[in-house]
């Protein structure tokens, strides 16, 4: 509720956060944060105390990737505030809409030596879009507008505002200022027809989907341009889901280290349309080797430089809209519509994954088992490490949002606390956290904090006893290994001592009614099941094979 009289700033500020629509607010209290702390006692907004500023951030930033609206995280000065920066460029480097608010030491102090302090301004600029400090008590409204604005336009990121414990006292009469969304523009008509004539003309055209897809909610019309046209359709790592995977031209996704399955989809590609395509996430070097593929280029924003990724035509607008009206304005007598044979090799593997009941536990099982226990609509995280190579690569994903990864930072340790802020998001779906051992251990203490809550998530926890993605880079790139080894609680119990429930896996048989198990219960739960991480030498070697005889 908006006050006509006068209050603290960071009342205000709390009441901008109402205005701007925030449900929860994620974050660790502290001194300088206090008045903050005690303005959202009385807000409809939720303040979610949680264990790390890392997981406050990592809250926020999945919030902000499943629905659009800027995730909120709130720290204290120093060491708080730092806590926080690892969330904070993971969702820039994503483009997820996030906003940060810190709290500092006061004006009276930071123009000298003084305890705690250090320049957050200086250290948040590099990894975000926009932010400052509210040096003056009625500049309130307008960074609270300007960091949702900026935090919200294509492409999103992460903005970050600073509140000086002094500033935060004063008094002010200022109100929060209108909220207002812009809107894209209807794309070109002479690009729309350009377009068109490569398309038209194109023996192997390709569409590469990436995350703008789902920011803009283009989904649909992205099937409806490939099922017009008959072009198959890729996908990057946070793109999943944006072309369903039982599609008849879903061609798979790209990203993996070395050539997979629907990189071949790519080698006699003339015409790339890279359509909400963020180059953060896989160089175009990777498919667009020669630089000789003509590339149109679809997305709300202008196409970053790169000597592999020289444009055609630049098409920037609404990325529905532009894909509609290039559909409309092919001729698409010259492109044949057939299956890709990538197809059959994606079913291949997870079918042979399905049926292998050794012990530890294939790669392939996991993720065959993990697919069969979730709705098309459940949400999974895939944790950086090896278990997100396999899940990225071979998860069959049917909607936008349903199967996250970290590809921009690629940082470790976001699935739990991510998971944590999807099922706030999305109570009536099913959520898994799929993480190693390394990345489970770095953000254990937030079982807690699902447990305080109430918010039930399975966390299921690759086991190899060490960061298996190193290892398995070391063997590929070293022929030998070193420094990537570790030793494990009993998670079972480690679990239960939080209040939640844990399960070990002894049988590869166990898997399925396990997770079956947990994801219906209404409680946490951990599950730690053993990895057999030797395929990850096997697929290498059948994915050199492959390409040594196409």
């Amino acid at each position: 509720m908006t006050s006509s009289g006068p209050r603290n700033v960071a009342k205000l500020i709390v009441e901008c956060l109402e205005n701007e629509g925030v449900t929860y607010i994620f974050g660790l209290p502290g001194e300088e944060n206090l008045h903050m702390i005690d303005a959202l006692v009385d807000s409809p907004i939720r303040f979610i105390t949680c264990r790390d500023e890392r997981g406050a951030a990592f809250m926020a930033d999945s919030y902000g990737a499943l629905t659009g609206k800027p995730g909120v995280c709130l720290a204290t000065l120093g060491p708080g505030a730092i806590n926080l920066m690892l969330g904070i460029a993971n969702a820039q480097l994503d483009s997820h809409p996030l906003v940060a608010i810190a709290a500092q030491a006061g004006l009276n102090r930071i123009y000298k030596e003084s305890h705690q302090f250090v320049d957050l301004v200086s250290l948040f600029r590099p990894i975000t879009k926009w932010g400052g400090m509210v040096t003056v008590r009625d500049a309130a409204p307008e960074m609270v507008r300007k960091a949702f604005k900026q935090a919200q336009t294509e492409r999103p990121g992460a903005t970050f505002i600073i509140l000086p414990e002094d500033v935060a006292e004063r008094e002010t009469e200022a109100r929060p200022l209108k909220v207002n969304v812009p809107r894209d523009p209807s794309p070109s008509e002479d690009q729309v027809h350009r377009a068109a004539h490569v398309l038209a003309s194109a023996a192997h055209p390709v569409v590469l989907a990436g995350p703008g897809v789902e920011r803009d909610g283009a989904a649909m019309a992205l099937i409806r341009f490939s099922e017009q046209l008959g072009i198959p359709v890729a996908t990057t790592f946070l793109g999943k889901g944006v072309f369903p995977d039982d599609h008849e031209n879903a061609l798979g996704t790209i990203g993996f280290m070395v050539k997979d399955y629907a990189n071949f989809g790519f080698d006699h590609a003339d015409v790339v349309v890279a359509v909400g395509y963020d180059l953060v996430e896989f160089s175009p070097s990777r498919w667009n080797p020669d630089g000789n593929k003509l590339i149109i280029h679809v997305h709300r924003t202008v196409a970053e430089v790169d000597a592999n990724y020289t444009l055609e035509v630049g098409l920037q607008g609404s990325i529905g809209e532009t894909l509609d009206a290039i559909a409309a304005a092919t001729d698409v007598h010259e492109i044949p519509a057939s299956r890709h044979p990538v197809k059959d090799l994606l079913r291949e593997e997870l079918e042979r994954g399905a049926d292998d009941d050794s012990f530890p536990v294939k790669p392939q099982r996991l993720v065959t088992d993990i697919r069969a226990a979730m709705g098309r609509e459940d949400i999974v995280l895939c944790d950086t490490g090896a278990v997100k190579m396999w899940m990225a690569r071979l998860y069959p994903t049917y909607a936008p949002n349903t199967c996250l990864v970290s590809n921009g930072l690629a940082t470790m340790a976001f699935s739990l606390p991510g998971a944590f802020a999807a099922k706030l998001a999305f109570p009536e779906r099913k959520v898994l956290a799929a993480m190693g051992d390394g990345a489970f251990l770095m953000s254990v203490a937030e079982i807690e904090t699902a447990v305080r809550e109430g918010v039930n998530i399975v966390i299921l926890v690759w086991v190899d006893g060490g960061y298996g993605l190193i290892r398995w880079k070391e063997e590929l790139h070293l022929g030998r290994t070193a420094a990537v080894s570790f030793g494990n609680p009993d998670f079972v119990q480690l679990a239960q001592s939080f209040g939640a429930k844990g399960y070990r896996i002894a049988a590869a048989g166990e898997l399925f009614p396990t997770l079956q198990r947990a994801l219906a219960e209404d409680a946490v739960s951990v599950i730690a099941c053993p990895v057999d991480y030797s395929e990850n030498a096997r697929l290498v070697e059948r994915l050199g094979a492959l390409e040594q005889g196409m």
